[in-house]
């Protein structure tokens, strides 16, 4: 009887009685009518389940006075309350059990309470932060509306230096107008300089051939007196068979031969050429170059017709000259006599008369050849007369090195031979482990078998002699009555790092090929 009084005690079902009908008065006017029946409901539940216990510890507690234990107590105090309907719960329930479920129902109790706090703390801060969160709105919109107006009123402000900027605007154009004008001017006074450095080379070249045959005479003069069938002869040769290219000469022999390799005019010419022949690798390349890559970016394709052009320069110059040399013989053998020979005096008429060339017809020749070659080509609206100034110069010089008494030529090349090292460099983006040369860059200037300045080639595996694929475009014509045939854009982009197609081999250090001594 002790364990079940003390287990009721434990359990504090008066506590939750009481606290479950404060609830309900709190909430008595918020609640529906069906809300506060369930209440009512739910303590009479609890008071039954109470009112059961009670009545088992009464029972236990009378069986241990006896028989008659409590009766007068029980008679006096509880009998008048009883009612006739009176009923209690849970007579069918062990102690156990009601116990039990009281307490399941009181911890169900506090963990809705918990909730409740729980939840009602929550809505708290969630409140809390709504606030801060609607304050921190309100200052973006005070910062907005701000922003608003500071545009606005940078808005008026730009629109009254609008004018202003439209003026410096057209002054702008109007001066980059001017300095497309002044850089017209400069590009054509750079040609008129182009001739005039042209010019100059000449004059001097001719102001060292008088110096030496000047220096030669006086050597001459300080010498003794020589017989009469030694002395200086001359010789004029005239003659009038049609041709104008020869109308006066005089021939002064001396005490070199023309046809000597030491003669002034060969060491002094061939040093010239050798020059002019570095600078045309150093510049007039590159500006070739330059002109193709306006219209056609395939660079391997570029650096074959530069190629290209040049052996066709010489071939057309060699080729040219010796129709030349053959008629000048022939008009000279008609009034030559002396001891010096025929080929002294016809080489000493070239070396005076080197300009007799007709360089236009050349130009022309070799453009017709670019034509013809299967292994170049250009788009279909394009000519091989986009690069004529420098074939004009490739063929003049083609042409002078043609008339020395001991002359200057390019060695012969082919794509896919041997890499000879002797005559050629790599480029600087070759296989420097490729046997064969895929295609060239610049000429081998020699001398017979002598290498005077080394070439420029690009070596690949797997190079081989077959022309690049190229398709057949509509006729061009470079003049009327010239026929070319254009090939179709095939070959790949060149990389972007070609920006400008100067090779930046060894040699790019000093500007030209490097001179073989």
């Amino acid at each position: 009887m002790a364990e079940s009084l003390r287990r009721l005690v434990n359990i504090g079902t008066f506590s939750v009685l009481q606290e479950k009908l404060e609830k309900w008065l709190s909430d008595y006017y918020i609640n529906s009518c069906d809300q506060n029946t369930a209440r009512c409901c739910e303590i009479i539940e609890l008071n039954a389940k109470v009112q059961g216990q009670l009545f088992k510890l009464l029972s236990l507690c009378a069986q241990e006075g006896g028989l008659y234990g409590g009766t007068n107590i029980i008679k006096s105090r509880l009998l008048p309350w009883l009612g006739q309907n009176f009923f209690t719960s849970g007579g069918a329930l062990t102690a156990d059990t009601s116990l039990s479920v009281l307490a399941e129902a009181s911890a169900k109790e506090r963990e809705l309470n918990e909730m409740q706090t729980i939840y009602e703390k929550s809505l708290d801060e969630l409140e809390v932060e709504l606030r801060s969160t609607q304050a921190e709105c309100q200052n973006l919109k005070d910062e907005l509306q701000e922003t608003k107006i500071e545009l606005d009123r940078s808005l008026r402000s730009s629109t009254s230096d609008k004018m202003f900027t439209e003026l410096e605007f057209n002054d702008l154009r109007r001066k980059l107008a001017e300095a497309e004008e002044e850089n017209k001017a400069l590009r054509a006074k750079a040609g008129l300089l182009n001739d005039y450095q042209s010019e100059v080379r000449r004059l001097r070249e001719d102001i060292a051939l008088l110096t030496t045959r000047r220096d030669v005479l006086s050597s001459m003069s300080r010498s003794p007196p020589q017989s009469p069938a030694l002395s200086i002869k001359k010789t004029e040769l005239a003659y009038s068979n049609g041709d104008d290219f020869i109308s006066t000469y005089r021939y002064k022999p001396g005490l070199s031969s023309p046809l000597s390799i030491d003669d002034p005019v060969q060491r002094i010419r061939q040093q010239n050429y050798i020059a002019r022949f570095n600078d045309m690798f150093a510049q007039d390349r590159l500006d070739a170059m330059d002109t193709l890559r306006r219209f056609s970016d395939d660079h391997e394709n570029n650096q074959r017709i530069i190629f290209a052009a040049i052996s066709e320069a010489f071939s057309a110059a060699k080729m040219e000259f010796r129709q030349f040399k053959m008629k000048t013989r022939a008009n000279l053998a008609k009034t030559h006599y002396g001891p010096e020979t025929l080929e002294e005096a016809v080489q000493d008429y070239i070396n005076r008369n080197t300009d007799l060339v007709d360089v236009p017809g050349l130009v022309s020749d070799v453009i017709r050849a670019l034509n013809r070659n299967p292994k170049i080509f250009l788009p279909p609206d394009t000519t091989y007369a986009i690069i004529q100034p420098f074939i004009r110069e490739a063929v003049k010089l083609a042409w002078q090195m043609s008339s020395l008494a001991h002359p200057l030529d390019i060695a012969v090349a082919s794509d896919a031979e041997l890499f000879d090292d002797s005559k050629y460099r790599r480029s600087y983006d070759s296989e420097y482990t490729a046997p064969l040369v895929n295609h060239h860059i610049w000429p081998c200037l020699m001398q017979g078998i002598r290498v005077l300045v080394k070439g420029e080639a690009h070596t690949r595996r797997g190079a081989s002699l077959s022309s690049p694929t190229r398709g057949r475009s509509p006729t061009r014509s470079l003049s009327p009555g010239l026929r070319s045939f254009s090939p179709a854009r095939s070959r790949s982009v060149s990389p972007s790092r070609f920006a400008r197609s100067r090779s930046p081999s060894p040699l790019r250090r000093s500007f030209s090929p490097r001179r073989v001594i």
